[in-house]
This record gives structure tokens, C-alpha cells and sequence, in this order.
């Protein structure tokens, strides 16, 4: 079923964790964004339009500046992502610009999705970037935000931004495979589930584990962003972002993964 999805879908985000970004060393992986934007590329070819979101400034400034690393007062950290914002935007520039795509950057709060004009003109950046062939570029404004105005989580803000595009699929791009019966790193007995009709009776089913070592989020914020987009008419696939081809290798049915059916309106 994910084949189909993907080939049924014009208008498609793409979310890439940290972890995803991440080598195991902290650092940047450049090999994968560069594998992603030929990916990308691809899609655009045959008629696709992409939004991405993209996790990964914290760990941009860490591989810029690494003597902040262990720093943990918010001063630092958000300091670290402002540092790491510009050298994210610049791997991503690079990235795409080696296959002709110029990319555009959006720094969102929550506050931005509360406000009707704002909302309205984040909608129309969208659009125009899009329209233009650009790649809009999108993360949280991490530097700036705090408790009372953040999102928390690229996996909520990629689903917001889902329905603010009205996309037709939503990709989340994590560490994982899919959702999974229980921790597979820790139970190897635990199963993926393939396709999701109902996320309140998964949740019946499933061991919801915490976060992990660079991200802010986990298997909660992603059923957190199904509800959201399905609610809405908008499938959502979940799928290890690590795989070499990860986008090429779902469409072809050679990767499996899991997909939130959306509801029917």
C-alpha cells in the first residue's frame, strides 16, 4: 500500500529527524542529505511537489562548535541552534544546489500557527516557493522559542504544516522502521505494524518507549502528528530515514515501513 501512496500523491512533506541527520559521532551526515535532495530531485521530475522539514540545528552547531557540546543551560542551546541553523541551511543549499534546486527556509513557532495572518502568510510562502519550483526548508525557531510558544517536536510541526499546505502525504523519517509491537532494539520479538486504520486501538497494542539521544521526540509525538494529518484526509508513512534510497526503495515496494491510513471525509 505504501507504493501506491507515494504514487498517488502530488503534494508530498518529507520530515527528517536528528537522529536520522546525525552520524554516530554527532555530526552531520552530508552523504545522506545529499542522497535525499537527488531523491527529492526525482520526485520533483515526475510532477511531485516537496516541502521538508528538517530537524538538526543543535546538531549542526555541536559539529561547528563543538566545545558547547555538553553545555545543557538553554542560553547554550539555543545559542548552539542559531549557530547551527546557518551551517544546517548551507549543507541543504549545497545539497540541492548540485542538482539545480534552490532551497527556501521558514522558522516557525507555535504562535505562528495560532495567528490567522500569519497562518495566512506562511500559506502563501508556501505556495509561492513551491510554485517556483524552490524547496521550502522548514524547522522551529529554536533560538527564539520557549516553553509557552514551541511546538517541542519536528514531527508535530511537519504535521501542521501538512494540513497548512494541504499535502497529500506526510513522511516521517526517523531511526525506526515503523511502529513497532515493543522497543525492536530491546525485544527482538517485536513485530512492525505495516498499516494503521485505527491509532487509538494501536495504542492498545503497542509499548510507547521514550526519546532518543538527539531527537526531542518519539513514538508518542509520531502518532501524535498521524492523528493529526489523517484527521484531516492526510496519509502518513513512518520509515527508517537511516536506509540508503529510503523514498526510492518505499515507492518500489522494496522498504517496508508503516502507513497511517487517513480517515475518510
Amino acid at each position: 500500500m505504501i507504493p501506491e501512496t507515494i504514487e498517488n500523491a502530488r503534494k508530498i512533506v518529507i520530515k527528517i529527524g536528528s537522529n536520522t541527520l546525525a552520524k554516530k559521532d554527532g555530526t552531520i551526515n552530508f552523504d545522506f542529505m545529499k542522497d535525499l535532495a537527488r531523491q527529492c530531485t526525482d520526485l520533483i521530475h515526475r510532477g511531485k511537489q516537496i516541502v521538508l522539514v528538517s530537524s538538526g540545528a543543535q546538531v549542526a552547531g555541536v559539529s561547528t562548535l563543538d566545545r558547547w557540546a555538553r553545555k545543557k543551560d538553554i542560553h547554550y542551546r539555543q545559542a548552539l541552534c542559531a549557530i547551527g541553523q546557518v551551517e544546517l541551511m548551507d549543507k541543504w543549499r549545497n545539497a540541492f544546489g548540485e542538482f539545480g534546486i534552490h532551497i527556501g527556509q521558514l522558522l516557525l513557532t507555535k504562535d505562528d500557527f495560532a495567528n490567522d495572518h500569519r497562518t495566512l502568510n506562511m500559506r502563501n510562502t508556501l505556495f509561492t516557493l513551491v510554485d517556483e519550483g524552490v524547496i521550502p526548508v522548514i524547522n522551529e525557531n529554536d533560538s527564539v522559542s520557549f516553553d509557552e510558544i514551541r511546538i517541542g517536536d519536528n514531527d508535530n510541526l511537519s504535521a501542521l504544516t501538512a494540513v497548512l499546505w494541504n499535502a497529500d502525504l506526510l513522511i516521517l523519517f526517523s531511526d525506526i522502521d515503523g511502529v513497532f509491537t515493543d522497543n525492536p532494539k530491546e525485544n527482538p520479538q517485536a513485530e512492525l505494524v505495516e498499516v494503521v486504520s485505527n491509532i487509538s486501538e494501536l495504542r492498545t497494542q503497542i509499548i510507547i518507549g521514550g526519546t532518543n539521544s538527539f531527537g526531542t521526540g518519539g513514538m508518542e509525538t509520531k502518532l501524535e502528528a498521524a492523528e493529526y494529518t489523517t484527521s484531516y484526509g492526510i496519509p502518513m508513512i513512518l520509515a527508517n530515514g537511516s536506509v540508503p534510497q529510503g523514498i526510492e526503495k518505499l515507492a518500489a515496494g522494496e522498504m517496508k515501513g508503516t502507513l497511517f491510513e487517513a480517515d475518510n471525509l
